[in-house]
């Protein structure tokens, strides 16, 4: 089952998480468009769970290029996945406020795995995140290997629209302003000079255009069939 079928079947789980966050009055925290609730490597006490807006994830790669891995645009986690150091527990990834706001739920570590313990049910919320982010990261390794750069961007693109796209008369809008830049680093691609001739040439096949900063797509079925 790839990524996409698993987020739609995990609305359950996140209703029952989040359920449980209200029940133990755990505290929210709002940040500001391009603020970072986690930084890679920095040690955090507290997981934190989307509430409203849209987040990014990503992390650093060793030659310093910052690599995107997937926008979060409903409740879940955004830092779940952690790294045991000497010193203590460090985050994974980067996690950068999209929106103009965007707000968390913020629980102690250790009260957190304390009720996973003592909850079967909220132990499946965590165990079917796992099973989606084992999903997420073996779509980006296809993505990345298989079918070269256009594959990888519309690849990107057909992911765009599972996160932000609106059903219009024309296509399908992504309701979302998402710059070549972000494009490249979601796709492993080193400059977004290659983005724009990759998108300008979908463009001349009709594929899609690029509308008010927001990528119209004509041609849905194209994207499917170039990354299956």
């Amino acid at each position: 089952m790839n990524y996409s079928k698993m987020k739609e079947m995990a609305n359950a789980n996140i209703d029952y998480l989040i359920e449980i966050l209200e029940k133990n009055h755990v505290s929210v925290v709002t940040r500001k468009k391009h603020s970072y609730i986690m930084y890679q490597g920095i040690e955090s006490e507290y997981i934190y769970v989307l509430k409203e807006g849209v987040a990014k994830i990503s992390n650093i790669l060793r030659d310093g290029r910052e690599f995107n891995i997937a926008y979060v645009a409903e409740p879940d986690f955004v830092s779940l996945l952690e790294e045991k150091q000497n010193d203590g527990i460090s985050a994974l990834f980067n996690v950068r406020i999209e929106t103009d706001t965007a707000s968390f739920y913020k629980i102690s570590r250790n009260d957190f795995w304390t009720w996973v313990k003592n909850d079967l049910s909220l132990f499946k919320v965590v165990d079917d995140f796992y099973k989606r982010r084992l999903a997420l990261n073996l779509e980006i390794l296809q993505k990345m290997t298989i079918n070269g750069k256009k594959g990888a961007v519309c690849a990107c693109i057909n992911t765009l629209i599972d996160d932000f796209g609106i059903r219009k008369k024309e296509g399908i809008l992504i309701d979302f302003p998402v710059t070549n830049e972000d494009i490249a680093g979601f796709c492993g691609i080193s400059t977004r000079n290659s983005v724009n001739r990759i998108l300008h040439d979908l463009k001349e096949e009709q594929v899609i255009d690029v509308v008010d900063n927001k990528i119209m797509v004509y041609n849905p079925q194209y994207l499917e069939d170039y990354v299956s």
